[in-house]
């Protein structure tokens, strides 16, 4: 749950940041909110679940 809520705070941060730095507009961000939103809702959606936390179990492995 903690990973999960850090990446939507990460990913509303980088959206924030697009829009008001002009990268991309309020429509297609509305868009790309929409996209996510609905696809949770999908088949696909405990996949994508499975990678994003191991994706997240590899950043956390990696030592420096």
């Amino acid at each position: 749950m903690a990973i999960s809520l850090s990446v939507v705070v990460l990913l509303a941060v980088v959206l924030v940041v697009l829009i008001r730095g002009g990268s991309i507009k309020a429509g297609p961000a509305i868009v790309a909110i929409l996209f996510g939103f609905f696809l949770a809702s999908t088949g696909m959606a405990p996949s994508i679940n499975r990678f994003m936390n191991s994706l997240a179990e590899m950043v956390n492995s990696i030592s420096f």
